[in-house]
């Protein structure tokens, strides 16, 4: 296999295209770190941090759960079941994930250098969380979350209120989708002795608690607006997000064999839309106001 298939092959067991969830809310926290818009500098540095920490946690978490997705239907055929990818070579990009991430942080500032073990910690033990806690959805959205935490400190070099709430939006906004995801493994989940919240509590109820996280995700949002003295661009952008996500919650409602629609095609329109109004706000502030 030529050196380009083999990092295409790496892309996919990545899921590089999943970084739509995360990197449009971190360069929304970096627009409002800098209260208008940070330098090529910073955006590059919180980019390259983003691409090596989803790398390394992605890579961890098909290393770490190897055995449990060449079980499960749905994901064996993923890489490493079907021996595409080794374990090993998993494990040593994750390792080389983390080292882009933690060079990223020092060319950053000193404060995101001093937090990237934390960071290091919370991405590592998500691969773990399925086998003692339901609450895994949660784990997962909290390591999602420090990118935009992350965005803001490589921004300002601080860790200030807004940050705290958007990035508490952010995880309570992915806890909810991941629970939407994990009704597709209910019936594994239960027969391998894994933990989620649809495994733990049923459908409907983590249909319900999920509803709740995605209000608060929006009420977090608001709030963040009011802090930061957003413009009407940014409040239309959460509206175009709310019905996106009330058309999440109804197709999955409905049709459970759309889970997959929801969960990728219709987040990643979430993100991006707050990101795009975030941005359109700011721009409008600098010159037409």
């Amino acid at each position: 296999m030529g050196a380009l298939s083999r990092f295409r092959t790496y892309m996919e067991l990545i899921k590089v295209e999943h970084t739509v969830f995360a990197l449009p809310f971190a360069l929304t926290a970096a627009l409002m770190a800098a209260d208008g818009f940070p330098s090529l500098y910073q955006i590059f540095w919180i980019t390259v941090a983003l691409f090596g920490a989803r790398t390394a946690a992605m890579s961890l978490n098909r290393a770490i759960d190897a055995e449990i997705d060449a079980k499960n239907p749905r994901t064996a055929g993923r890489h490493i079941p079907r021996g595409i990818v080794k374990r090993s070579e998993a494990f040593l990009l994750a390792v080389v994930g983390f080292g882009v991430m933690v060079f990223a942080a020092y060319k950053l500032n000193r404060l995101a250098l001093e937090l990237s073990p934390v960071a290091i910690f919370i991405l590592t033990l998500y691969s773990f969380t399925k086998r003692f806690t339901a609450l895994c959805h949660v784990v997962l959205g909290i390591a999602v979350a420090l990118a935009p935490l992350g965005a803001w400190v490589a921004v300002r070099g601080s860790i200030d209120l807004p940050a705290v709430i958007l990035s508490l939006s952010v995880a309570l906004w992915v806890a909810g989708f991941d629970i939407i995801y994990a009704l597709q493994d209910v019936d594994f989940d239960r027969r391998e002795g894994l933990y989620s919240i649809p495994a733990k509590l049923g459908e409907d109820k983590a249909l319900t608690i999920s509803r709740l996280f995605h209000v608060l995700t929006l009420l977090g949002l608001i709030y963040v607006g009011f802090i930061e003295k957003m413009g009407f661009l940014y409040y239309l952008g959460l509206a175009v997000s709310t019905i996106l996500m009330v058309k999440e919650h109804v197709i999955v409602a409905r049709d459970r064999s759309k889970i997959g629609y929801a969960f990728f095609n219709l987040n990643g329109y979430i993100s991006l839309t707050v990101f795009f109004f975030t941005l359109l706000d700011f721009l409008w502030r600098e010159f037409w106001s």
